[in-house]
């Protein structure tokens, strides 16, 4: 595989569309999606995603900042944002991406005390141990949770990701001496304004600052923070920006009972009007419209799981 070219930003696995729920946790096995694309997911990179993979059987050539990897059984593999990867999977490949939002990553790295595992691109070849076998039994119930969504569905994920965190995290110690590590990456000066910049995101969303405002936080100018933007992510700073208010509003419209005006309140609209033509400038739906059918979906997984 090569990198040499122009790398895509992806939004999602080996795909370009927006984030599909309002959930900061996607979860699906790798042979669901992989097999659309022949086994093979070209290089890419994700502007606000994280990936955790757990291969349970198959092989798997991998590429992680230009460098490529032969991997043959259980293996974990960690790819952080930005990061370009790419995965040529054996036909037989069995096992799961997580992938996790920019939120829910930087929530379970404070949680772990600025915890190292899920900020470093690397791959863990494993052995048969009490730890793989609970790394793949928490796997297995992240899967399980996800597609069969039941009453405190949101916490339970949360929790049990923060549980395999842990676990992953206690796989860097040991493996020290035995895997073959990633070089130290040179992270150029760009880069760094774009993290900067998404942590000022998820910090001061709702007050929806300008993006000059941004730019003097960056001490940078708005048209070179634009120009990043674009550069390494295929949006303007303001349609970053935009995107994270979008996913607060899926979520609170999803899992919570306040009103149209109480989100369009919570998110920084001045008015509920205001919030409702942005929504539907983004989704193509009016936010009831949106709840009402998010709402079906909920219920109708609960009731497919007996719940």
């Amino acid at each position: 595989m090569s990198s040499t070219a122009v790398v895509p930003v992806f939004k999602l696995y080996g795909e370009t569309q927006h984030w599909p729920t309002p959930d900061l946790l996607h979860c699906e096995s790798i042979p669901e999606r992989s097999h659309l694309h022949d086994w093979r997911i070209r290089p890419h990179r994700h502007a606000d995603l994280v990936h955790i993979l757990f291969i349970s059987q198959g092989s798997v050539e991998l590429e992680l900042e230009g460098t490529s990897h032969q991997l043959q059984g259980m293996a974990a593999i960690i790819v952080p944002a930005m990061t370009i990867h790419g995965f040529l999977f054996s036909s037989d490949i069995q096992g799961h991406i997580i992938t996790l939002a920019k939120p829910l990553a930087d929530h379970l790295h404070s949680a772990l005390n600025d915890g190292k595992v899920l900020k470093k691109a690397d791959f863990y070849r494993l052995a048969s141990t009490h730890s793989t076998t609970r790394i793949a039994k928490l796997v297995a119930q992240i899967d399980q949770e996800y597609r069969y969504p039941a009453l405190g569905r949101n916490q339970l994920l949360e929790a049990l990701t923060q549980v395999l965190t842990i676990e992953l995290e206690r796989l860097v110690v040991p493996a020290q001496a035995s895997v073959k590590r990633l070089g130290p990456q040179r992270r150029e000066k760009g880069r760094q304004h774009l993290e900067q910049f998404q942590t000022l995101i998820e910090q001061r969303y709702r007050e929806q600052p300008s993006i000059e405002d941004f730019a003097r936080q960056l001490d940078i100018s708005s048209a070179h923070l634009n120009l990043l933007c674009r550069k390494m992510v295929g949006l303007s700073a303001l349609q970053m920006l935009h995107e994270r208010i979008l996913l607060e509003a899926k979520r609170q419209l999803t899992y919570t009972n306040m009103t149209i005006a109480q989100i369009a309140d919570s998110l920084g609209f001045s008015e509920p009007a205001y919030f409702t033509r942005f929504f539907k400038r983004n989704t193509a739906m009016a936010p009831r419209e949106f709840r009402q059918r998010q709402t079906g979906h909920v219920n109708e997984a609960t009731l497919q799981a007996g719940g």
